[in-house]
């Protein structure tokens, strides 16, 4: 049986899971060879969780086509969450395997690409309600939704309290270091503390959590 592996690793070399590229090449590997399938080609796909373009991905699901190929990839649950490669591999009619879930079929991924889709509304909704019940508590805010004069201190810290849950329950997904944080909060479209389409930078990320004296692992940061 052939089969076509694919790899993805974010920009942090890591990404989600923690799981590098080469524990996921030894994880396929060791899958296939148990599983009877010849691996006919890899890919891997390098880029940031917030990008949706996935050429590495199509590439591998063409291969798959032409060759009649099985898709096998390491981690569902590191790529379930994504839109994208989600939708892609449904659109493909591609056969997969998981290593981490090899039961898992194209039921399974309509049910992570809802899932995907109700986490990023719900966390954007979150944001913004609490922003505007601060404003009902009578913080002053500017423009662009930055709080005026002596109370922007006692803003700020309001926001990072109000992002705390959205911060913990990214890190529990394993998001740890400060750029995966900075690239899944701009994927999943949270709002800034300006609240004004401003993107997540490091330096934005690094002061939400040095204020919720979060432990920031700093060997990604640079």
């Amino acid at each position: 049986m052939k089969a076509v592996a694919y790899y993805r690793v974010s920009l942090d070399k890591q990404g989600r899971s923690g799981l590098g590229l080469e524990a996921q090449q030894m994880a396929v590997e060791q899958f296939a060879t148990m599983q009877g399938y010849d691996i006919a080609a890899a890919y891997t796909e390098v880029e940031s969780g917030r990008k949706n373009k996935r050429p590495q991905l199509l590439a591998a699901l063409s291969q798959c086509r032409k060759e009649r190929a099985t898709l096998i990839i390491a981690k569902l649950d590191r790529l379930g969450r994504n839109v994208a490669f989600i939708s892609n591999l449904m659109e493909s009619k591609v056969e997969f395997k998981a290593v981490d879930n090899p039961h898992a079929s194209r039921v399974m991924l309509h049910m992570l690409a809802a899932f995907a889709e109700h986490e990023a509304v719900q966390i954007g909704t979150r944001t913004k309600e609490a922003l505007a019940a601060a404003k009902r508590r009578g913080v002053i805010l500017g423009k662009h939704g930055h709080v005026l004069g002596k109370k922007n201190k006692t803003a700020a810290d309001q926001f990072a309290e109000q992002m705390r849950p959205v911060i913990e329950g990214l890190k529990e997904e394993g998001f740890i270091t400060v750029r995966a944080i900075r690239d899944e909060l701009n994927s999943r479209n949270v709002p800034t503390y300006r609240h004004n389409g401003q993107k997540w930078h490091i330096p934005n990320v690094y002061a939400l959590l040095n204020r919720l004296g979060s432990v920031i692992h700093r060997e990604n940061n640079t």
